[in-house]
């Protein structure tokens, strides 16, 4: 729902968010939002005729992967970098598929590395939880 009780998110047409309806929606906080558009992000943000911001349904999905990504660990000037090819057009598909493909590889090893950790995790779990159970009486 959004501020003003309508449903997130409105029909294409009637999209024109306010910044603190994407920042409840979203979890984002109004300085990020800002700072993404003045590092290019997002960089087509339109405004309303007093200046206001006014997100559109296309830039709530342009920030949820955004927050996917940052999710992931991608740097954020890897994050930069794709933004800008996509305003580039679709010539730059190819560079865009490579950047995404390198990235998945760093994603997939660590969640292998925190796949290893986590199995320390529980070896240690269980050794603790053993040595504090109660002895066994024959």
């Amino acid at each position: 729902m959004c501020a003003d009780g309508t449903p997130f998110p409105r029909p294409d047409g009637q999209d024109r968010y306010t910044i603190s309806e994407v920042v409840a929606h979203t979890g984002l906080s109004a300085h990020t939002l800002r700072w993404y558009e003045r590092i290019g992000l997002m960089p087509h943000i339109d405004r309303s005729h007093t200046g206001q911001r006014r997100y559109s349904n296309k830039d709530l999905s342009w920030l949820d992967l955004v927050s996917k990504l940052r999710l992931t660990g991608m740097p954020v000037a890897d994050m930069v970098r794709y933004a800008e090819l996509v305003n580039e057009g679709e010539h730059t598909y190819p560079e865009r598929l490579e950047l995404l493909v390198a990235h998945r590889e760093d994603v997939r090893k660590r969640i292998a590395e925190l796949q290893d950790t986590l199995a320390v995790l529980d070896y240690k779990i269980d050794v603790y939880a053993g040595a504090h159970r109660a002895p066994e009486r024959h």
